[in-house]
C-alpha cells in the first residue's frame, strides 16, 4: 500500500463563457446550437428517450484548457467528474476536474494523471466511495478517494504468466485502459492499450490470474477498451467493449466466453441504468440498448465520415447536436447522459431528458 498523496486543488476564473454554456441559458448562441428561430437547443432520440444536446457543459477555469476528455462520472451527490489529459495551452496540469450538479466549478487535482488520463470508474465501498484511475501514460491502475488521496496502485503484471520477459528480456506491452469491479471487490484490468488481456487482481490489488487471450475468436479479445461488470439477470458477467473486433463481448467472472452482442461500430466503455446500457462509441454516436441489447437509440450520431479528422480540429468545426468521437459516458441520478469526447480540444456534452 502506498502512501497517501495529498491532491493540489486549482483556484481559477470562471470565463463568461463557460459560465453561459454549463448553464444552458446562453448556450443556443454558442457553435450555432440552436434552430432557425434561434431559440432552441439540438434535440437528439425519441420518446422516452429524447434529449436537449448541451455542449461544452461546466464552468471550466480559465486556468485549464482540457485534453483529450476520457472519462465522465457521476458521485452519490451528483458531482460530476471529468478526467482529461491536460491541453498543452493549460496553465493548471490538473487532470482531474469536479463539478457541482448545476456545472459550477468545485475543485481540480490530479495533475501526476497529465497525459495519460484515461479510464475512471467510481464505486461505494461501504460509506465512502472511491475512484479507480487508469493512467495509459504510466501505465498504471490507482485507486483513490474522492479527494484523490491514494488507496493502492497497480503496475505492470510481473506476476502474470503471459507478461514474462521473453528470451531477450524484452517485455510485452501494458497499458491499462479501463477497470470493473465484482461485488466480491475483485478488479478486472482491462489492458486495452497493451497486449489485449484482462488481469484479475482482488480487492487488495493482489494479482490472481490473467483472463482471455488476444484474438478474434469466442473467448479472445482485441483492444478491450472498456469492461463493466453486467448483473441485469440476476447473475455477475464480465461485459467488455471489444472494440478493436467491433463488438461487445460477454464473459464468465473466469473469463469463459458466452455471447456477443452487437449494434456497435468502436464502443469504448459502458455505464448500466435501470437495465438500459450505454455506450460511447468511437464512430461519432451515442449508443443506448435495452436489457436485451435490442438497440433503443444511436444519438447523436454523425454519418459524414469525417469525425477522426474533425477530433484535431477547433469547436468551430464541431456540429452542433452531433458527436464527433464518444470516449466516456455517465447517466446521472435523473437519466441525463453526460459525454465525454475523444478531441484535441476536450468537449463535455450534456444530453438534458426532455
Amino acid at each position: 500500500m502506498q502512501t497517501p498523496s495529498r491532491p493540489k486543488a486549482t483556484a481559477g476564473t470562471i470565463s463568461r463563457r463557460a459560465f453561459a454554456l454549463s448553464t444552458g441559458l446562453a448556450a443556443p448562441l454558442i457553435l450555432g446550437a440552436q434552430n432557425k428561430s434561434g431559440s432552441k437547443l439540438p434535440v437528439v432520440g425519441t420518446g422516452n428517450y429524447t434529449y436537449e444536446v448541451i455542449h461544452d457543459w461546466g464552468e471550466v477555469p480559465t486556468a485549464i484548457a482540457y485534453g483529450n476528455t476520457h472519462s465522465v462520472i457521476e458521485d452519490a451527490n451528483g458531482f460530476i467528474y471529468v478526467q482529461h489529459t491536460v491541453n498543452a495551452a493549460s496553465t493548471s496540469n490538473d487532470a482531474v476536474v469536479v463539478f457541482d450538479p448545476k456545472g459550477r466549478f468545485v475543485k481540480s487535482w490530479g495533475g501526476e494523471y497529465k497525459g495519460g488520463a484515461h479510464g475512471l470508474h467510481i464505486r461505494k465501498e461501504g460509506k465512502e466511495e472511491f475512484l479507480y484511475h487508469c493512467d495509459t501514460k504510466r501505465a498504471l491502475v490507482v485507486k483513490t478517494n474522492l479527494k484523490g488521496d491514494i488507496v493502492w496502485t497497480i503496475d505492470y503484471p510481473t506476476m502474470a504468466e503471459p507478461y514474462q520477459p521473453s528470451a531477450d528480456g524484452k517485455r510485452k506491452k501494458y497499458s491499462p485502459t479501463n477497470v470493473a469491479v465484482a461485488a466480491n471487490g475483485d478488479v478486472y484490468v482491462a489492458d486495452g492499450y497493451g497486449s489485449y488481456y484482462i488481469n484479475l487482481y482482488d480487492k487488495d490489488a493482489k494479482y490472481k490470474k490473467t483472463l482471455t487471450t488476444p484474438g478474434k475468436e469466442p473467448g479472445q479479445l482485441s483492444n478491450p477498451h472498456g469492461i463493466i461488470i453486467d448483473a441485469r439477470s440476476g447473475k455477475e458477467k464480465v461485459l467488455v467493449a471489444d472494440r478493436g473486433n467491433n463488438r461487445l463481448q460477454y464473459l464468465t467472472m473466469d473469463g469463459q466466453h458466452l455471447s456477443f452482442a452487437g449494434n456497435v461500430k468502436k464502443p469504448c466503455h459502458f455505464q448500466e441504468q435501470k437495465g438500459v446500457v450505454l455506450i460511447p462509441d468511437l464512430d461519432a454516436r451515442v449508443t443506448l440498448l435495452d436489457k436485451e441489447d435490442k438497440l433503443i437509440a444511436h444519438l447523436g450520431e454523425d454519418t459524414s465520415g469525417t469525425h477522426y479528422e474533425t477530433r484535431k480540429k477547433t469547436r468551430d468545426a464541431f456540429t452542433p447536436g452531433k458527436f464527433v468521437c464518444p470516449h466516456g459516458a455517465c447517466f446521472d441520478h435523473s437519466g441525463n447522459i453526460f459525454v465525454a469526447e475523444w478531441v484535441e480540444v476536450g468537449r463535455v456534452t450534456k444530453l438534458k431528458k426532455a
